[in-house]
């Protein structure tokens, strides 16, 4: 903790704050003008608000001052702003970079601009020498001498221009106590251009952070729980996660949540460590998603994350480069663990490039404990009982590697419930789980009962649907609005087909109606040809044309 008091005259009547005739009032003006420890936005609360008029009995009072116009104030703000640019050039930052901070810390140069008012107040009460020669100096000078004074050589205001609030930057800059004001400014730049780069990734990144937060199913550790803070900071703010990517929007949050990223070294730290996710194939463009959505890994010793790197050292390159920038958290996870993860994955057949593909799809996986396997390895017997072989157990988890971090009675079992509920029996269920896997982890209360419904009010059966989710298991994953209603209107308005049609050939919703089924259809028209459903949509675009338009 930084603390500095004003060199107060030592010729005070009231001497010492040891004295017993020493007031409290002046003791806590003296505490007042020390670096501020909290709410130092407030002006100190001088002599005035518990004594009316100075007390010191060998100089009269003057006069209280009179509230300055607003021109005054303005010309002081402004003063003031040239003197902090002056106060920071003196540590060796460029006058750009001076000017830049100095015209965006307003709290801080209204603090500065109090201390002077303060000190200048005291000061008319008493006429010794420091007195006077501080009564002598410009406002400019008053103002660079209060900045000295505070001791934190710049930080602060640095701090408010990247975004933090006073006392956030207060708080901050005592975790920077070591580090020059020059070397922030480089490290702030470096960090901004590394975070930020990569325009493309500014959408995305705010839907993996608000993934995290909806639907992260890993034990959660003190850094994790810094990272969803963060998270929830940034949700609360106007834009939300959306603004995870924006430089001015998120920088702030991510140094008050980890201040001493901004203590971390740039040459010995920070560039080795871009230089180390280079190796693995993560181009410099995409690490401002892995920094923003787990800031702790730059923290992270770098030999650390060696090692966890070398646990996955037998898959491929582009499919950890994949996981990482999706659950960077795999960086920071303990090596021992990964390698246990890896093993027992390996004792069901998934190693090397399946696995490759399943940490790429769900990376999440790797990154629960040990002795939390045993619910993967529920869920590989409950596949079993369905019916399902090794093999066909080992394409399930390569296809949907979700289904493997979910609970088996409260999630597996009511799907598998739901479909013979509405007619799938226990013979179908095999062919229709492992043509969409991604069935089971439906919800059924938002997707597949406002499907049945919506299918039975058009006119079909409860059996009809059933034969349909047989032979077309995403049938009831598509949206109503965006597939089902606009593809049921054309199917019985335009072409004036019966809705059955679609029990025979249910794979109709899955074929785009702009560019497959409108342009078939008045092909079809034009030429005064009958066909059925899957005549006119189970064919390439070689095949149709061959059989429909090509003929002499």
């Amino acid at each position: 903790m930084i603390t500095k008091t004003l060199s107060i005259p030592p010729n005070l009547p009231l001497s010492s704050p040891k004295s017993s005739h020493f007031p409290q009032s002046h003791l806590q003006f003296l505490f007042s003008l020390k670096f501020p420890s909290s709410t130092p936005h407030r002006r100190p609360q001088f002599l005035r608000t518990q004594i009316p008029q100075c007390q010191n009995p060998s100089n009269p009072s003057p006069p209280a001052p009179q509230p300055q116009p607003q021109p005054q104030q303005n010309r002081h703000l402004k003063d003031t702003q040239e003197a902090i640019s002056k106060f920071l050039l003196d540590f060796g930052i460029s006058a750009d970079d001076s000017d830049s901070i100095s015209s965006n810390c307003p709290k801080y140069a209204l603090m500065l601009i109090d201390s002077v008012k303060d000190l200048e107040e005291w000061n008319a009460c008493t006429k010794d020498t420091p007195a006077e020669e501080f009564g002598q100096l410009s406002f400019k000078d008053k103002v660079i001498y209060m900045a000295k004074d505070k001791g934190d050589c710049g930080k602060i205001a640095l701090l408010e221009n990247l975004g933090l609030s006073l006392s956030s930057a207060i708080n901050v800059a005592r975790y920077l106590s070591t580090e020059s004001l020059p070397s922030l400014v480089q490290k702030v730049k470096f960090m901004k251009d590394l975070f930020f780069s990569g325009s493309a990734d500014k959408g995305i990144i705010g839907k993996s952070a608000r993934r995290m937060m909806l639907h992260l199913s890993i034990p959660i550790d003190d850094d994790l729980q810094q990272t969803l803070s963060l998270f929830e900071k940034m949700e609360a703010r106007r834009g939300g996660l959306d603004m995870l990517g924006v430089s001015d929007a998120s920088f702030r949050y991510i140094v008050e949540s980890f201040p001493h990223v901004l203590a971390l070294p740039l040459d010995a730290h920070l560039k080795p460590m871009v230089e180390l996710l280079e190796t693995i194939g993560v181009p410099r463009e995409r690490m401002g998603s892995i920094f923003l959505l787990f800031p702790p890994i730059i923290l992270g010793g770098i030999n650390s994350i060696k090692r966890n790197l070398l646990a996955l050292e037998k898959i491929p390159k582009v499919m950890i480069d994949k996981a990482i920038r999706s659950w960077p958290h795999l960086l920071g996870c303990s090596t021992s663990k990964l390698k246990v993860m890896v093993e027992n994955f390996g004792a069901l057949g998934i190693k090397n490039k399946k696995l490759g593909r399943v940490i790429s799809r769900s990376p999440q996986l790797l990154l629960r404990k040990p002795q939390e396997f045993f619910q993967v390895c529920n869920v590989v017997s409950f596949l079993r009982e369905l019916g399902f072989d090794e093999e066909t157990v080992g394409k399930i988890l390569l296809r949907c590697p979700q289904i493997f971090g979910a609970s088996v009675e409260k999630t597996l079992r009511r799907k598998v419930e739901f479909l013979a509920s509405i007619g799938v029996s226990e013979d179908h269920l095999p062919r229709t789980i492992k043509k969409y896997p991604e069935l089971l982890l439906t919800d059924i209360n938002r997707t597949l009962s406002p499907r049945m419904k919506y299918l039975m009010e058009v006119g079909l059966s409860k059996n009809e649907i059933a034969f349909m989710v047989r032979k077309f298991s995403p049938l009831l994953g598509y949206s109503i609005d965006e597939v089902l209603r606009p593809k049921y209107e054309f199917l019985v308005n335009t072409m004036e087909k019966p809705v059955k049609e679609v029990v025979e050939y249910p794979r109709y919703f899955s074929y785009s109606l702009e560019k497959k089924i409108k342009p078939r259809f008045w092909v079809l028209k034009r030429m005064n040809e009958e066909c059925s459903l899957k005549e006119m949509l189970d064919k390439n675009d070689d095949e149709f044309a061959c059989k429909f338009t090509d003929r002499s």
